[in-house]
């Protein structure tokens, strides 16, 4: 039976990693060239907030 070549999985997980953030920085960026403000994504707006038991 071969054993696992962890380097080669680890190397291929920190890989995929810089990917992820490469594309979320560029995301940013453009949102920021594009003049939305980067503050306001993944955030619901205030007004639509409810207060428990009412």
């Amino acid at each position: 039976m071969a054993k696992p070549n962890f380097q080669y999985e680890k190397r291929q997980k920190e890989l995929a990693k810089k990917k992820k953030q490469e594309e979320k920085r560029l995301k940013k960026l453009a949102a920021k060239a594009a003049g939305e403000p980067e503050a306001a994504e993944g955030q619901p707006p205030a007004a639509e907030e409810t207060k428990p038991g009412s």
